[in-house]
């Protein structure tokens, strides 16, 4: 129970992260379902961490390109918009985002999204196992679904769950099985994880525990393997996983800022999908305890060179992404009057 004038959550950084975002000119945006929020970083004027968290149900997947923001909600995917003009600030904050577009979809336990190079909104529609997209008189428009998926069904069959974009077009997801019945993944939580090639509908990558956030950076695939704690690069002509790094978490959420990686980490739920992982063994053998969350990676040598904290309610995270050249970045939500107030005159039309 929260204490009267004490902070819900307690958000603490590595010393020298302000320095680090300041110097990389971004933002860090990230997401909990656990408690409904999507959490907004960065640096104050007087050089600590400025946090905003702002209530959205159950949000789980980012995308961002610095002046706009998508989210999957439990049942909508909203758009934010940055409403600030280049060099101007609102109370001292250089974004200010509004959700200004709620795309209403029903509970289809969307995971990861991403913006295609077109503008299309493409997500992870997990409930039914397939990519989508937004549709104006539909819940959804399926785009593509795993080979080994025999129809489209509300039962969450391989938990398919994260997408990569390369070339302007999603071409890679993950999925924690390879399972065509209703919640058949988690029979093959320790070593079913799959990555797929949407485009030639083939498995390159096997073996994996609960994977998610696949990413590519460059000409290189990144991916979380979340049960046993490792984000690593695909090699895709050995079909191999290569670690880099051990995080001490279930990680989920990957972005790139530059040769560094921005990881999520959650606490393992002590549950039947969660318990017996390879992330149990591996933090025994470190004497660590799973924490929640961030970490950035120099993907140089595989060293953690920042963090970030979370210590309270929160124990799990699902996305993270970089806001390109802002500082202090702020949200507005539904649960004051700012929303009514904040209000910008958009350029002159004609009838």
């Amino acid at each position: 129970m929260a204490v009267p004038g004490e902070p819900w959550l307690q958000v603490t950084g590595s010393r020298d992260l302000p320095n680090w975002l300041a110097r990389e000119r971004v933002g860090l945006a990230f997401t909990t379902y656990q408690s409904h929020k999507l959490f907004l970083l960065g640096v104050s004027p007087d050089g600590r961490l400025a946090v905003c968290e702002r209530t959205f149900p159950n949000c789980m997947g980012l995308w961002s390109d610095g002046q706009t923001i998508w989210l999957a909600s439990r049942f909508q995917i909203w758009r934010l918009v940055n409403i600030l003009a280049p060099g101007q600030f609102h109370d001292g904050r250089d974004r200010l985002f509004v959700p200004q577009t709620g795309h209403t979809t029903g509970d289809l336990d969307v995971h990861d999204l991403a913006v295609e190079a077109t503008g299309r909104v493409v997500f992870v529609n997990t409930k039914f196992g397939c990519l989508a997209t937004l549709d104006d008189r539909a819940s959804f428009k399926p785009l593509w679904k795993p080979p080994f998926i025999s129809r489209l069904a509300a039962e969450d069959r391989c938990h398919l769950n994260g997408l990569a974009l390369s070339g302007g077009g999603v071409q890679f997801v993950t999925a924690v099985g390879t399972s065509d019945v209703a919640d058949g993944w988690r029979d093959r939580r320790h070593d079913g994880g799959v990555v797929l090639d949407v485009r030639s509908d083939r498995v390159v990558l096997s073996g994996l525990s609960m994977p998610h956030s696949p990413r590519v950076r460059g000409n290189e695939l990144w991916v979380l393997n979340s049960g046993a704690g490792y984000l690593g690069r695909a090699d895709l002509a050995a079909g191999r996983f290569e670690p880099v790094a051990f995080c001490p978490g279930y990680l989920r959420g990957l972005a790139f800022v530059g040769d560094y990686a921005v990881v999520g980490l959650s606490k393992p739920r002590r549950d039947k999908a969660f318990g017996g992982l390879a992330l149990d063994g591996e933090l025994a053998a470190r004497a660590a305890e799973p924490r929640c969350g961030l970490c950035v990676i120099d993907l140089r040598t595989g060293d953690t060179i920042h963090w970030v904290r979370l210590d309270g309610p929160v124990t799990e995270l699902y996305d993270v992404a970089v806001l390109p050249g802002a500082q202090r970045p702020w949200a507005l939500g539904f649960k004051s009057d700012d929303i009514a107030r904040v209000i910008r005159v958009g350029e002159p039309g004609e009838l």
